[in-house]
């Protein structure tokens, strides 16, 4: 592998900056192609090509990654030692080129930054800010994306007493080339003593660790992580390593073990957490050609791939790859908190005597602390009163780095024995049930590895990801802010953020059932088999081991097993049916479990993804909820007549409009245009704003109209379209809604008796967010109006992309289709991927195949759709089994045709 050219004065080994020692072979071969041709861009530039190659290879092949790191940043040292030989050399005395942040520490990979600092003795004049810009030039024309600063010695004092994040990047600062007398002078007018002291240098790297892990929501599971500033990534290794520097003057994780504040067992847990996050950022960066630090999905799937995991029979190969991610995230945080107390206790705490608390712990400078070295081998079930005590003490700040290390060492206590002894049981219980504190100390206690041990089968779902756009977090980590989000419902301080179910929860007889059954809710996920009925299984077992009763034992697992009833009802069914509703208070049985499940479902969604939770699913659920309790009271022997139903509606409707002086003849015109199902269908506000704007209406008039409501009873956007019937009408509104880029809730059509068509969308912004803009409202209504005024004019094209994460995913169509003989209509349910212009798709198979849409339930599951319809055909009779078969072909075709479009 060479480069022909003239002859280049040899590169010697001796002419090196410092620098980690590394591969020669690297080294070695640019000397080889720079002495065939003297400052040569294009030698340069063969060089760094071939090296990336060359180390892709290496990578690809299996190579320990802290190699590669180090292989790089020697290439790139002695890149730039030649070219400041070739350019520089005269400045060598006042001018010194220096390696600061990650490369500093002799660290780069593929797409790293190369940070670069200039230290001259003086400001350059314009002759030598000439060579300097040429200088930089140069490297950029030779591939090498450099970020640099040309500062005085002052200047660097200046800049990093007014911010902290300069002071941490020249605090790795590495001679290249030039005086070395100038960087010494430099890092003597850095010293603690002049700049920045140790104490306050630590509070600023905890604020800055606690601001970036407030950006991440203060979980290291989002799923799709930042391998670099995320909760437990290589930032929180390099806060470690940046506070050892500034105040022992440890160099590396290695003099951190040497000076006692590791133990050679933690020294290689975070040596191996930090290869395993090396290799993952490396990995990134080769697969990606750029500097690419975000584990996205579809980076994940080509990840695990290159890794050599494997699909397994129920575990994909891409989440055994990001449970082992999360697993050593979880490792690094855990140890970041250790060595941090330990900082801390060095740093910043001035010695007190201790306080005791009881026989086995004390209160030393505001930590909890074992009273004694070998506490929890004398006393295992310490290991569950540390975190009561915890709770029953707030002011306490944390746990001592003496005692975290105890705890992590005695985990091995907590085995069968451990876990059937009754003093232990309380002990649980008591965190469960405690008044404050509940989430903080599960949340201590899964960190901790506390909770995997006395639970084992959580132990299992630690750092299980689930491949979708549905969960936004790992099993453990949703479970757990599905305990916070109910632990909120109970605390009145929140009331404010969910009235209705702060009410309903502060009135559960045991609030502790609920947290339970969150604990256990999604517990059996990745086993195969139905997690909610194994959960429960799971749920009764533990729950009567601790001691609950056999009734609370079976509300807990009912709850696990039932814990997705009430959200799939209300979205995928017709609530508005007393048959459906009849049936679901059949399966509650009673106001209790009803109000149970009801909680657990809004703090389930809540906790799934942050957007999934908003004023629809609040409506709906609520609407539902009543609906049910309602039918409770009533009693199971007495069910809901739909008759009682309509009568109910129409009253209310009545009582509105009357009130808003809509006189007794335009109410009855207007609704003689409907059947009993549209008064199903709609709550007596929707009923009334409906009549208000036909009884404004000239009787005899075909124009189309068209209405929003901002925010309607529903806490969404209402749509209303009233115009001549439309076959392709549903095509035609979700197309232009689609285009507009709104998330359709819901979509209720109903046909009049005199040929017209009052039609019903409720639409969000794409946030989730209802629309309140006054400006974004006209736009929507003018285009409605617009398609409307043109029923023959071609369908509007829906050019909105799919989202980047949504084309990750391959979603199967699947369609079925059943007859609801009670009701006269076919049910349509539909699983499709999820983009923009499907409901326009299946509004023009309807049409086309002269089938009529009566209503549908929109609902989409991350990347996927889950729709439901309710048909007929043009005689208002369900299909026939020949048309059902031809629509399930034609939508099949039509939506695959799309997908693979």
């Amino acid at each position: 592998m060479s480069v022909s050219g003239p002859d280049l004065p040899e590169l010697t080994e001796e002419a090196l900056p410092d620098r980690p020692a590394e591969p020669r072979p690297l080294i070695a071969r640019l000397a080889e192609l720079l002495a065939a041709h003297p400052g040569s861009r294009e030698s340069y530039r063969a060089l760094l090509d071939q090296a990336r190659e060359e180390l892709k290879a290496r990578f690809l092949a299996e190579e320990p990654v802290e190699g590669l790191v180090r292989a790089r940043a020697s290439l790139v040292d002695a890149v730039l030692s030649q070219v400041w030989r070739e350019q520089l050399a005269d400045h060598d005395t006042g001018w010194t080129l220096v390696a600061v942040g990650g490369y500093g520490r002799g660290e780069l990979h593929p797409c790293s930054d190369i940070d670069l600092l200039l230290l001259v003795a003086a400001p350059p004049d314009a002759r030598e800010r000439a060579q300097v810009e040429r200088f930089f030039a140069f490297l950029w024309d030779i591939g090498l994306e450099v970020g640099h600063s040309v500062r005085t010695v002052g200047e660097c004092v200046e800049e990093s007493a007014a911010d902290v994040s300069v002071m941490t990047t020249l605090l790795e600062a590495r001679r290249l080339a030039g005086s070395e007398a100038l960087l010494a002078s430099m890092r003597a007018a850095l010293s603690p003593e002049h700049v920045w002291p140790v104490r306050e240098f630590f509070e600023a790297k905890l604020r800055e660790q606690a601001e970036r892990h407030l950006k991440a929501n203060d979980t290291a599971y989002s799923l799709e992580p930042n391998v670099k500033t995320g909760p437990g990534g290589l930032r929180d290794i390099q806060t470690i390593g940046w506070v050892a520097k500034r105040h022992f003057g440890a160099d590396s994780l290695d003099g951190l073990a040497q000076r006692g504040f590791l133990t050679p067992g933690e020294l290689r847990r975070l040596e191996q957490a930090q290869a395993f996050l090396w290799k993952v950022r490396f990995g990134l960066h080769i697969l990606t050609g750029r500097r690419e630090d975000r584990l996205l999905f579809d980076h994940q799937i080509r990840l695990a791939q290159t890794f050599g995991y494997e699909d397994a029979s129920y575990t994909l190969a891409v989440e055994q790859l990001m449970q082992r991610y999360y697993r050593t995230v979880m490792d690094v945080s855990l140890l970041n908190e250790l060595l941090l107390q330990l900082f801390r206790e060095a740093i910043l705490t001035e010695d007190e005597p201790p306080r005791p608390l009881n026989a086995r712990f004390q209160v030393r400078n505001g930590s909890l602390e074992a009273r004694s070295d070998d506490m929890f081998a004398r006393t295992p079930s310490a290991l569950l009163e540390l975190f009561v005590l915890l709770q029953q003490n707030p002011d306490i700040k944390g746990v001592r780095a003496s005692t975290l290390r105890a705890v992590a060492r005695s985990l091995w206590l907590i085995d069968e024995e451990f876990r059937q002894n009754p003093r232990h049981h309380r002990l649980f219980m008591e965190i469960i049930r405690a008044p404050v504190g509940v989430t903080h100390e599960l949340r201590r206690m899964n960190t901790y590895g506390v909770l995997g041990r006395y639970i084992t089968a959580f132990g299992r779902i630690v750092g299980r990801m689930q491949y979708d756009l549905f969960h936004a977090y790992t099993v453990d980590a949703h479970t757990l802010f599905v305990v916070s989000n109910l632990r909120r419902l109970a605390i009145p301080r929140y009331d404010h953020e969910l009235p209705e179910f702060s009410r309903i929860m502060q009135q559960l007889p045991k609030p502790e059932i609920a947290y339970l059954a969150a604990l256990f809710h999604d517990i059996a996920k990745g086993r195969g088999g139905d997690h909610s009925e194994l959960g429960g299984v799971d749920a009764e077992a533990f729950c009567l081991e601790q001691g609950l009763s056999r009734y609370d034992a079976r509300l807990v697992a009912w709850l696990v097993r039932n814990h997705l009833e009430l959200s799939i009802t209300a979205q995928k069914q017709d609530i508005s049916d007393p048959e459906v509703i009849n049936a679901f208070a059949r399966r509650v049985g009673d106001e209790t479990h009803l109000d149970y499940l009801y909680v657990l479902t809004c703090a389930d969604i809540r906790g799934t993804n942050p957007k999934l939770w908003n004023s629809w699913k609040a409506s709906l659920f609520h609407e539902f909820y009543g609906r049910v309790k309602r039918a409770l009271r009533r009693g199971l022997e007495s069910p809901i007549d739909q008759d009682e139903l309509v009568r109910e509606t129409q009253g209310a409707a009545r009582k509105l409009l009357v009130e808003h002086g809509v006189a007794e003849a335009d109410i009855d015109r207007a609704w003689a245009r409907f059947s009993a199902p549209y008064f199903l269908r709609h709550t007596p506000d929707e009923v009334a704003w409906h009549t208000r704007l036909l009884a404004e209406r000239e009787p005899s008039s075909d124009a189309p109209l068209v209405a929003l409501q901002a925010e309607s009873v529903r806490g969404i956007t209402a749509v209303l379209t009233f115009a001549p019937h439309l076959r392709h009408g549903f095509a035609r509104t979700t197309a232009v809604l689609d285009q507009l880029g709104l998330t359709i809730a819901d979509a209720r059509i109903t046909p009049t008796d005199d040929g017209f068509s009052l039609d019903l969308y409720h639409v969000l912004e794409d946030d989730g967010a209802p629309i309140t803009d006054p400006d974004r409202l006209e736009e929507i209504e003018r285009a409605l109006w617009r398609s409307l005024q043109r029923p023959d004019a071609p369908l509007p094209a829906v050019s909105r992309r799919t989202p980047r994460q949504v084309r990750m995913f391959n979603t199967p169509t699947q369609i079925a289709l059943s007859v609801d003989d009670r009701n006269h209509r076919s049910v349509l349910e539909l699983i499709a991927g999820d983009r923009p212009g499907l409901l326009c798709d299946v509004g023009n198979v309807l049409k086309e195949e002269r089938i009529e849409l009566h209503a549908a339930k929109i609902m989409t599951v991350g990347e996927r759709a889950e729709d439901v319809f309710y048909v007929t055909d043009f005689d208002l009779k369900p299909l026939s089994e020949a048309a059902a078969q031809r629509l399930k072909e034609r939508l099949t075709e039509a939506l695959d045709r799309r997908e693979a479009a």
